[in-house]
């Protein structure tokens, strides 16, 4: 049953993917974004259904790297700097952030 039900989810973002990619008549930023949502989506599905914190914590890096990728596609569409210094503000963030769950969750306070 398990099988079926991946297999079934992994047919059914192929073919949205494939059809955002192909068939969609947008921009290729709109479509980047458009898949940076999907994305999204998954990962905030792992953050509220996940069985353990690991399985958060990891979605939540994952959505510090999305953020990071919206970042870096509105600085190449829009054409503006400022985009890509709130992505690298943002993974730094992102990465001090996941050290101190990681110490959190190792049952360690942060002066350790």
């Amino acid at each position: 049953m398990r099988f079926i039900r991946w297999l079934l989810g992994f047919l059914s973002l192929s073919f949205l993917i494939v059809f955002i990619f192909s068939f969609l008549k947008v921009a290729a930023a709109a479509k980047i974004m458009l898949f940076l949502l999907i994305c999204f989506s998954l990962a905030l599905f792992r953050i509220f259904r996940g069985p353990t914190p690991a399985d958060r914590s990891v979605a939540t890096d994952i959505l510090g790297i999305l953020v990071i990728g919206f970042c870096a596609v509105l600085a190449v569409y829009t054409g503006k700097d400022w985009y890509m210094d709130i992505a690298i503000a943002w993974a730094l963030q992102s990465f001090i952030g996941t050290l101190a769950l990681a110490k959190f969750l190792e049952g360690k306070h942060l002066d350790e």
